[in-house]
């Protein structure tokens, strides 16, 4: 059991929490989530930190910290680590976090204070801060729009997130834990099988932590299209509907069709239809004045400056997003509706 265990006064009854945090390689941000963890106040009841299969020591560094350390027995993924430290755990309350997020000090209070408030919820979400620790555009960028994402959603949320995601470990274990055929976004799995039981998950904005991930174009792309919006599609046709809220709500599936149309108006101008500008434009502006509250948000962090550079990546992404659902429908149309088994090799999702 972990010597950072609380040595406070035991939490009332069905408070008690069992903070669980897989990791594989974290590096210089996992020293980082685990002192922010140690630092918190009150303590958790348990801590538990998974390691599944690093090869840079951080299970070692974790025991030295005098955390509890669960060594997975071959890598699996998070969705296996997760499930490890869940079927360890003694609290009534499994906390979860990733190995490069700092959780501010009152965290664990706010979990218990969440939970007694709201008896009617089985899990909460929070989100991720407005301060990215990492300078450089796209981290800022990504990271913010994360937040906005997170902090513009419904009180009563669809998803569960592994990030920052607390549960009652009763409810956890009834569903059978993650599904580990997933090796990313098992979390939003989860949250999906969550409300077709009839359990309640609760976004709470106030519940938040700080992402230490570092993001350049390469990552962020790779991440977005392979890691999230083609398995998260997949999810979506297999369970058969779209919830408005995130970043899959009326609004954005409107801004997916006007960036196709945006990028077809702009490969017809390159073949001689100069007419084409007219909608190209129409579609660009249309955006714009969609993603409006998103701008003013931007502008209002980081200046207009960066909102004004934000804008061709936003019309971006929502173009690929569309492409990955599209490809996704087309591969249904292809196999049949076959169980998806995610196995993108490197591309797991972060931890």
């Amino acid at each position: 059991m972990s010597s950072l265990l609380s040595n406070e006064a035991d939490a009332p009854r069905g408070e008690a929490v069992t903070l669980i945090v897989p990791v594989h390689n974290g590096g210089a941000r996992f020293v980082a989530a685990l002192r922010a963890v140690a630092d918190l106040r009150p303590r958790p009841e348990q801590v538990i930190v998974v390691d599944d299969g690093s090869t840079d020591g951080s299970a070692d560094l974790a025991r030295t910290m005098g955390f509890e350390v669960l060594d997975a027995p071959a890598r699996s993924g998070p969705a296996a680590a997760r499930n490890l430290g869940a079927h360890r755990a003694h609290g009534d309350l499994l906390f979860f976090i990733d190995a490069d997020v700092e959780v501010r000090n009152d965290c664990v209070a706010e979990v218990r204070r969440l939970f007694r408030e709201h008896p009617e919820v089985s899990a909460i979400v929070g989100s991720y801060d407005d301060a990215p620790s990492e300078p450089n555009f796209f981290s800022q960028y990504k990271n913010l729009f994360n937040h906005y994402t997170h902090q513009s959603a419904r009180d009563q949320a669809y998803t569960f997130w592994g990030a920052c995601g607390a549960i009652r470990r009763d409810v956890f274990l009834e569903l059978g834990g993650f599904d580990v055929r997933y090796l990313c976004i098992e979390d939003i799995e989860m949250g999906y099988r969550l409300k077709d039981a009839g359990h309640r998950i609760r976004m709470d904005k106030s519940l938040q932590v700080k992402h230490l991930k570092r993001w350049d174009v390469v990552s962020l792309f790779k991440t977005d299209f392979f890691v999230r919006a083609m398995p998260w599609s997949e999810i979506i046709l297999q369970y058969g509907h779209f919830d408005d809220d995130l970043n899959i709500d009326i609004a954005s599936r409107i801004k997916v069709v006007m960036s196709w149309l945006l990028f077809a108006s702009t490969a017809l101008i390159y073949f001689w239809w100069p007419s084409a500008l007219i909608l190209a434009l129409l579609c660009a502006g249309m955006i714009v004045l969609m993603d409006a509250p998103l701008l003013r948000f931007f502008a209002r962090r980081r200046g207009w400056w960066f909102a004004a550079r934000v804008v061709p990546w936003q019309i971006f992404y929502y173009f690929y997003s569309g492409v990955a659902f599209a490809w996704c429908c087309a591969r249904r149309l292809v196999i049949g509706d076959r169980p998806m088994r995610q196995r993108l090799a490197g591309l797991e999702a972060d931890q």
